[in-house]
């Protein structure tokens, strides 16, 4: 480290210590908006960007359009002049830290689209002061934040490790997990160089107060979050796929898993659902996927697993036209209530969703649809749209079945109870059910 470079670092190094350093956040989604709140309520200026010139609006009003975070934090981060949310991206000349929490999905053939990453990549090379440090968060494939993001920045004319400090460290955001936040979730960082990496580590532990995990290079800790969820889809395929065996068998799939979870070592249970759904399950694997695929490596279990759980829509939808016929009635044409359209319980997150692709093999069935969530207004598959309703006994009393994708724990489920004819139960939800018609998946 050259003695320049050295003075730069310490100079942004105090900055952070001392919280002067103002915080740039691109992409206020179900990650960056979050981490945002937790830097600016412990001390930090902190400047938003998105291209949403909705959400920009409705952060500038003090409101959430996160379930889980509250309108009274965005209000509070507002009135305390900590934080500022903008399109503007020339406000980054302003930041001493910026974290790129973009989306990263996949184009329509499986293959990684990191095009939103370039675009803030460049809008950071265009107005970023010198002496600053650039952290990736946006799930990716291995090699991004080197092949890509560094050489963008390096065409500004910035030398990474000397007067630009550039580092990678993959979210950890569960949106409607309330024993885990950004605040009490360990960080991973993989840096360019030691500086970027020592600079960064430092910056995790001072705004979030959390343990900080260093790996040797931005390679790692982009293979690791994708080996995170990675275990994730192909656990839970494991299982909705012994969930079909154990249906042939007339074997309770629930009972086996909680029988399973009583040993103490070498088992953690996860569960079967219609689908797996979110950015992270459906996606992230895929880049795996794609990963192994430059180097000529087939990842045959990654791509079993994506056809496991992306049959399970299909396996709902004969499982309920089943039960159907036990009552002498058809699915076609049948009158369904649907509970539930996000794709896990008490958030408002329908990226993804298993319970959208139910729901559209149901509308091909020609089934007359009533959808009840909570936390979703409206929603548009292909040309339908639906608005959501509130539970009532009448709507349940006139339905053929009832279909519960998501166990929402606001649901009146003792209404359904002693009101459905049917009730097929997709999440094993944690409520005695007496009708004689209930069904688990």
């Amino acid at each position: 480290m050259t003695s320049e470079t050295k003075s730069l670092s310490t100079a942004l190094l105090k900055k952070i210590q001392t919280k002067k350093a103002t915080i740039g956040v691109i992409g206020l989604g179900y990650v960056g908006l979050p981490f945002a709140v937790e830097i600016a309520q412990n001390g930090f200026k902190v400047v938003g960007f998105d291209k949403n010139q909705g959400k920009i609006r409705q952060l500038q009003n003090g409101e959430s359009y996160i379930a889980d975070l509250p309108r009274e934090n965005i209000e509070q981060m507002i009135e305390s002049k900590h934080f500022e949310a903008t399109k503007d991206f020339s406000m980054l000349s302003q930041a001493d830290v910026v974290i790129i929490c973009v989306p990263t999905p996949t184009t329509p053939d499986g293959t990684p689209n990191i095009s939103y990453i370039e675009e803030a990549t460049h809008a950071i090379g265009q107005n970023i002061k010198a002496n600053a440090l650039v952290i990736l968060e946006s799930t990716t494939y291995p090699g991004t934040t080197e092949e890509m993001v560094q050489p963008i920045l390096q065409k500004y004319g910035f030398t990474i490790g000397h007067d630009l400090f550039l580092a990678y460290s993959p979210e950890r955001v569960d949106p409607g997990n309330s024993n885990f936040s950004v605040s009490n979730t360990p960080k991973v960082i993989g840096g360019i160089t030691a500086t970027c990496l020592e600079l960064s580590k430092i910056f995790y532990e001072t705004v979030l107060h959390t343990h900080v995990c260093t790996v040797t290079s931005p390679r790692v800790a982009e293979m690791e979050k994708l080996l995170e969820n990675t275990f994730r889809q192909i656990n839970i395929a494991l299982v909705n796929e012994l969930s079909q065996i154990c249906y042939k068998m007339n074997i309770d799939i629930w009972e086996v898993i909680d029988a399973a979870s009583t040993k103490p070592y070498g088992f953690m249970p996860f569960t079967p659902g219609p689908g797996v759904g979110g950015h992270c399950i459906p996606v992230d694997p895929k880049y795996l996927l794609w990963a192994g695929q430059q180097h000529g490596i087939s990842a045959t279990l990654i791509e079993a697993a994506d056809k496991i759980n992306d049959s399970m829509p299909n396996f709902v939808v004969e499982r309920l036209s089943n039960y159907l016929r036990i009552q002498n009635k058809e699915l076609y044409r049948a009158n369904i209530v649907v509970i539930g359209v996000t794709y896990k319980p008490n958030i408002n997150d329908s990226r993804e969703s298993p319970a959208l692709h139910v729901i559209q093999q149901l509308l091909d069935k020609q089934c007359q649809l009533t959808i009840i969530d909570p936390y979703i207004q409206t929603f548009t598959i292909e040309q339908s749209h639906f608005d959501t309703v509130a539970l009532t006994a009448p709507i349940i009393q006139q339905a053929d079945a009832v279909l519960i994708l998501t166990n929402h724990s606001t649901i009146d489920y003792s209404l359904i109870d002693q009101q459905a004819s049917l009730i097929f139960d997709t999440r094993n939800t944690h409520f005695l059910f007496e009708n004689k018609n209930y069904y688990k998946l």
